[in-house]
């Protein structure tokens, strides 16, 4: 046999047996498939798993149980997920953090993000705001940025995730100051933490800090989305500032490991479809501040690719290197 029919033939070998694996798991209707969420409960990436579990659930005729494994900037559950067996059994809800700005963070990160998933679908865009505790003196974000000139490396901020690093980087950069950087395993216990005190800054996602900024549990000093959110419209924006470029946010996505068959990609894909068509769950996302931003898996797998392209530029402008 040729070298070139023995490699065709071992290639067509593997694609049966992941087929087959595909197949076993299919017709195990008992066997949950398990969702994994990057964040803790009550999180972003949780609400975004919750949300999406039941009708996934409805679609692939499987249930479906959503698995919280926090981790700094979501290593955790996007490793297990790289890792997992592709038979639709093991998916995740990762974000712009997790498979495009890990890889500028870390040199030896686990795992690949395009060669290591099968993208899905991005589900929603969340935008961010700029919060401080309430223990802190200045009020306005000139204030706070005076402050942070007359006195280097007096705040300390939170970073629930990388992609709120992006923005913490991005804010040192173009205000010229310094910051301490202190990480968290997701959104719940940074917002923990500002309202106690532990840290004195943070950039949170709208949906997160909508809720303590109306019991004035912390305060606002800007947001980084287009225009000012129904959700807190007396906060400006940072282009109102004067604050040019400097729109950030963080979506969240679903994925399965590389080599899930295409069949279970489609109907996963198709149950997506079906949920965003439902009123109820449109008004449960815009509610939030939140904006749908379902695409098909060819598309979600260009975007992943671009954004590694766009924040590895703006890490790199702003000094950052991988650890």
């Amino acid at each position: 046999m040729s070298r070139q029919r023995l490699q065709t033939l071992c290639a067509w070998l593997v694609c049966m047996a992941a087929l087959s694996a595909f197949d076993a798991a299919a017709q195990d209707s008992t066997r949950p498939i398990r969702l994994l969420a990057v964040s803790p409960a009550g999180g972003p990436g949780d609400f975004v798993a919750r949300l999406i579990s039941p009708h996934l659930a409805e679609g692939l005729g499987r249930n479906v149980v959503v698995d919280n494994r926090p981790s700094v900037n979501g290593i955790l559950a996007s490793e297990l997920t790289a890792k997992a067996a592709p038979d639709g059994s093991t998916m995740v809800v990762g974000n712009n953090g997790t498979h495009a700005i890990n890889p500028h963070l870390y040199k030896n990160l686990p795992y690949d993000p395009v060669r290591d998933f099968t993208p899905i679908a991005q589900l929603i865009f969340s935008g961010s705001v700029l919060v401080g505790s309430t223990r802190i003196a200045p009020a306005t974000f000139r204030d706070l940025i005076a402050a942070a000139k007359s006195e280097p490396g007096k705040f300390n901020i939170g970073v629930p995730g990388a992609n709120a690093q992006v923005s913490v980087e991005m804010l040192k950069s173009m205000m010229g100051i310094e910051l301490n950087n202190v990480p968290f395993k997701g959104s719940s216990p940074t917002e923990i933490a500002v309202m106690s005190g532990e840290v004195d800054i943070a950039f949170l996602s709208l949906p997160s800090a909508s809720t303590h900024l109306r019991s004035n549990r912390i305060k606002a000093f800007a947001t980084s989305v287009a225009k000012r959110s129904p959700l807190i419209p007396d906060v400006p924006t940072f282009e109102e500032l004067g604050i040019r470029n400097f729109r950030v946010g963080q979506w969240h996505g679903l994925f399965a490991p590389a080599k899930t068959p295409d069949r279970f990609v489609r109907r996963a894909h198709a149950a997506l479809v079906k949920m965003f068509e439902r009123p109820d769950v449109k008004e449960t996302v815009i509610s939030r501040g939140s904006e749908i931003m379902l695409n098909t898996p060819e598309q979600f797998a260009q975007v992943v690719k671009a954004d590694l392209e766009r924040y590895g530029k703006i890490l790199r402008a702003a000094g950052v290197q991988p650890q």
